[in-house]
C-alpha cells in the first residue's frame, strides 16, 4: 500500500510539474532568438519579400475598406513599418550587390490570401483582415526569429533582430483587435 501511495504521488507530481514549469518561463528577447529552423539568406529574402508585400498590400486595402477605425489605424502602422523594413532590407542587399527580389510579386499563398481579401465586404472584411494579419505576423515572427538565430549573413541577422520587435508589436495590436471584435 505504501508503494502505491508513492507511485500515485510521483504521478501527481509528473502531471502538475510541467504546467508549473511552463508558467515560469518568460519570453526571450530578440537578441536571444532561438532558431526554429536553419535558413539561408536567399530563402529568407524571398519569403520576407513576399510576406512584406502581402502585409503592405492587404493593409492598404484595410485602410480603404475597413469599417473599424482602430483597424484602420493599425493598418496605417503596419504599412508604415513594413515599408520602412522593406526599404532597409533593400538597402542592405544593394550594399552587398545582392538582388532584393521583386517587391510586388507575391508567393502563391500570399496572392490567394490577397485575392480573398479583395472580394470581402463589410464586417466580413474586417474579420478576414485581422485573421490574415494574425497568421501572417505569426509566420513572420517565426521566420525572423529563425534567421536571427541561425542566419548566414550577419548584417541581415542584425536586420532580423532589429525588425522582430515591430512584428511582435503588430501581432499584439492585431490580437487586441480580434479580442475587441
Amino acid at each position: 500500500m505504501k508503494n502505491l501511495t508513492l507511485i500515485l504521488a510521483a504521478l501527481s507530481f509528473a502531471v502538475v510539474a510541467p504546467p508549473m514549469a511552463a508558467q515560469e518561463q518568460k519570453p526571450k528577447p530578440a537578441g536571444n532568438a532561438a532558431a526554429i529552423m536553419t535558413m539561408d539568406r536567399a530563402t529568407f529574402v524571398a519569403v520576407v519579400t513576399s510576406s512584406n508585400a502581402f502585409e503592405i498590400r492587404s493593409s492598404e486595402l484595410a485602410k480603404a475598406n475597413a469599417h473599424n477605425a482602430d483597424l484602420k489605424k493599425a493598418a496605417e502602422m503596419i504599412v508604415a513599418d513594413h515599408k520602412k523594413a522593406g526599404d532597409k532590407l533593400t538597402e542592405i542587399l544593394k550594399s552587398k550587390n545582392v538582388a532584393a527580389g521583386d517587391p510586388v510579386k507575391l508567393s502563391p499563398k500570399h496572392q490567394k490570401m490577397l485575392d480573398q481579401l479583395q472580394v470581402a465586404k463589410g464586417e466580413g472584411f474586417d474579420a478576414l483582415y485581422v485573421d490574415m494579419q494574425a497568421q501572417a505576423h505569426m509566420e513572420a515572427i517565426g521566420l525572423f526569429r529563425s534567421y536571427a538565430g541561425s542566419g548566414d549573413d550577419q548584417e541581415i541577422v542584425g536586420f532580423a533582430k532589429e525588425t522582430l520587435p515591430n512584428l511582435e508589436t503588430h501581432l499584439a495590436h492585431v490580437k487586441m483587435l480580434i479580442a475587441a471584435m
